[in-house]
């Protein structure tokens, strides 16, 4: 018998290929034993997955670190990882518009004139929700690269790997976090500036380990990050939404 993956040639009592590592699969695919495999490879406790996400909440450095310095083994790879991420974010975004369809609905709390805006940018956000996450990451990259100009202890790809984790253990928090609030009704606009909260506290946190800084240094980080975030992202897009207002409120007029 062969490997099916490498085809390598195998003895009859291998239970995984000396070559390349793969398992050999001796009987054909069953409801049970698919279910055995996805136990063994998202419920087990020892497994990847469940390892990586618990470890990137107590020990971000240990999982990223390791990471950049070329370990491999232990935990999810950092593309990997996100890749999970985008899973739950899509999961999350069907049982949304399944069970809570008027959660996303934000255009009434928005400014007069804003409102056919303020749709079509939710609509856009959950149409391209995956790119929306993928350019995140080297915003975030860059931005923490200007702030963490000195120390110069990670390049800007290294920042991309920690933004990676960084994101998509945020994203994967808040597919269980978002939910479980819409369950006791609480209204999806507080949520949002809840959940945004938390996950840039983590993302200070994990930057906090990573450069092993004092409590006063990633605060005064994380002050710079925001104005410069405030400055080249925040304000460019309120003023672009006041001028959208303004002009759709003009041609009503």
């Amino acid at each position: 018998m062969n490997c099916k993956n490498c085809a390598f040639l195998l003895n009859q009592d291998d239970n995984y290929c000396p070559s390349c590592g793969g398992k050999v699969i001796h009987n054909r695919l069953t409801i049970k034993n698919l279910f055995e495999h996805f136990s063994e490879q998202f419920l087990n406790y020892d497994n990847k997955f469940l390892l990586t996400s618990m470890h990137l909440f107590t020990k971000p450095e240990v999982v990223i670190g390791g990471y950049i310095e070329g370990i491999r083994k232990k935990y999810v790879n950092a593309i990997s990882y996100f890749a999970i991420a985008i899973t739950f974010s899509g999961l999350q975004l069907f049982l949304i518009n399944k069970f809570f369809p008027d959660a996303m609905d934000v255009t009434r709390f928005a400014a007069e004139g804003t409102q056919d805006f303020n749709s079509r940018l939710i609509s856009f956000l959950q149409e391209y929700q995956t790119l929306v996450m993928m350019f995140y990451i080297p915003l975030y990259a860059l931005l923490s690269k200007l702030v963490f100009l000195k120390p110069t202890k990670y390049n800007y790809t290294e920042h991309l790997v920690i933004f990676l984790y960084a994101q998509a253990q945020s994203s994967i928090f808040g597919f269980f976090f978002i939910l479980l609030l819409l369950l006791f009704k609480i209204p999806f606009l507080l949520i949002s500036f809840i959940y945004t909260f938390l996950m840039f506290i983590y993302m200070a946190f994990v930057l906090k380990r990573m450069y092993d800084l004092t409590l006063p240094e990633i605060i005064l980080k994380a002050l710079i990050f925001i104005m410069i975030l405030v400055v080249l992202i925040i304000l460019p897009s309120i003023a672009y939404g006041i001028y959208y207002g303004m002009k759709q409120a003009a041609l009503k007029g």
